[in-house]
């Protein structure tokens, strides 16, 4: 069974290339406290969205900007933006952690464990702990954008690690918007 299971993450690797790079999940907490202190009162307390670049495509598209490998100032949260093309989805997965997330643009509809809770710009969506879920855009003309906050380093801390994409988006573009990129 384990030998099963670690076929099917060599197989998950060979897929997302965000899971075959090295990554700072929980940066060391060293030195002298009153150091440790002054260094994180030093840092920026504004990031610009636009300085990290999008990745995926052609339907679903993730920018990670505030987590422990990106910036200083936080070891606890994380805060992706992600784009989904119109009229498409984002991958089915689950993950350990919960997730909270603002509807920036758009309108769609979320499934958790078979169960679908319907969106829209302004309206923030909460995915339990465990959950298979999913991201759909039911909009066939405009995309949706999302922000995404988690405590995802604090449970990777803890050892709860389990995170599995159980479907990837496609890899085909959305039919009518052959070269959907993000703006922004």
């Amino acid at each position: 069974m384990r030998e099963e299971k670690e076929k099917a993450h060599v197989h998950a690797e060979e897929k997302w290339e965000q899971w075959k790079k090295e990554r700072t999940y929980v940066r060391a907490l060293k030195g002298v406290y009153g150091e440790v202190y002054k260094q994180l009162l030093e840092q920026p307390r504004v990031y610009k969205s636009g300085n990290w670049k999008w990745k995926g495509g052609p339907r679903f598209y993730h920018r990670a900007v505030i987590n422990p490998e990106s910036v200083e100032i936080t070891q606890m949260i994380e805060g992706h933006i992600d784009v989904i093309a119109p009229g498409s989805a984002g991958q089915k997965h689950g993950h350990m952690n919960s997730a909270v997330f603002v509807i920036l643009e758009g309108k769609g509809y979320d499934i958790h464990d078979g169960v679908r809770y319907d969106w829209e710009e302004g309206d923030v969506c909460i995915v339990d702990n465990a959950s298979v879920h999913q991201h759909f855009n039911s909009d066939p003309e405009k995309p949706v954008k999302v922000i995404v906050f988690k405590a995802k380093p604090l449970f990777l801390f803890a050892h709860m690690i389990f995170q599995k994409v159980v479907e990837y988006p496609s890899k085909d573009p959305v039919p009518g918007f052959p070269n959907f990129y993000p703006e922004g």
